[in-house]
């Protein structure tokens, strides 16, 4: 089969466990990126995915917050979006408030979480943000209030929440929840909370069709729950090693070893010419 395009996940397949790219790893990609559509699909806020798309020296447009929105770094500009209207997220931070549970909210042009209820996953992506160069830092702030965030932004482009998973998963489970947003779980015990109908899987094909690529002509990797819908589009399916039981089941392939091992190179060296 010759293949058009790869699809790549950041955390837990591209990604190390201390957030970086092996250098073996960053090469191939760069090679396969001269021959072939290389695209980032994850659930990381697009300033959170900039260092790494510009260390791959890629000229494609990401797709961010799992489909929510697709980005375009070179024009500073939003291609295609179904954010979070104002009401729902406002109803929605009400109840996750209800449930003790931690809330992270993706605007348009940064990630806030509230100042007085510190998450420590953000706090520690704060340290690793600062780096970074202004043009690609992350941005990550601290706020005092996440209605008045809320209200200044222009876009909300989805949620993660944490906490004890019995409270995340009652919150996913509630019925106003289900019929507005579409959970998926994205660490042991956190859940994104995107509006209904966004999927990895829905924007990429969206973006294959705009590009003229067959989803059959993509190599498609990732890790997590909100991988399988692209896994399951892609010509070739790929799950990591460290994958939990459900994605492993939605791939037609599973890397020998996790995301701190070889990773994504075998696939990447047996599905291109590099």
């Amino acid at each position: 089969m010759h293949y058009q395009a790869l699809a790549l996940d950041l955390d837990g397949t591209t990604l190390t466990s201390d957030h970086t790219i092996q250098p073996a790893i960053s090469e191939a990609i760069r090679r396969i990126s001269q021959q072939a559509t290389v695209l980032l699909v994850t659930g990381r806020h697009h300033t959170a995915a900039h260092p790494f798309h510009h260390q791959l020296g890629l000229d494609t447009p990401v797709i961010s917050c799992n489909g929510t929105y697709v980005y375009d770094y070179a024009r500073r500009q939003i291609l295609a979006c179904d954010a979070v209207p104002r009401e729902e997220a406002t109803r929605f931070i009400e109840l996750a408030r209800a449930h003790h549970l931690n809330i992270v909210m993706y605007l348009n042009d940064c990630m806030v979480y509230p100042a007085g209820t510190p998450v420590r996953y953000m706090e520690a992506m704060g340290r690793w943000a600062s780096q970074f160069p202004d043009a690609i830092r992350p941005q990550v702030k601290p706020v005092a209030s996440l209605e008045q965030a809320l209200a200044r932004s222009s876009h909300v482009w989805k949620f993660v929440v944490e906490g004890e998973m019995a409270e995340v998963s009652e919150l996913a489970s509630h019925p106003w929840i289900k019929q507005h947003f579409c959970a998926e779980q994205s660490w042991r015990n956190r859940m994104d909370f995107a509006r209904a109908g966004n999927s990895k899987g829905a924007r990429l094909a969206e973006l294959l069709t705009q590009l003229d690529i067959s989803p059959e002509r993509v190599v498609a990797i990732g890790d997590n729950h909100n991988d399988i819908s692209m896994l399951t589009l892609a010509g070739l399916g790929v799950a990591m090693a460290n994958s939990d039981e459900p994605v492993r089941r939605a791939a037609q392939h599973i890397t020998a070893e996790d995301h701190n091992g070889r990773g994504i190179l075998d696939t990447l060296t047996r599905c291109f010419a590099i």
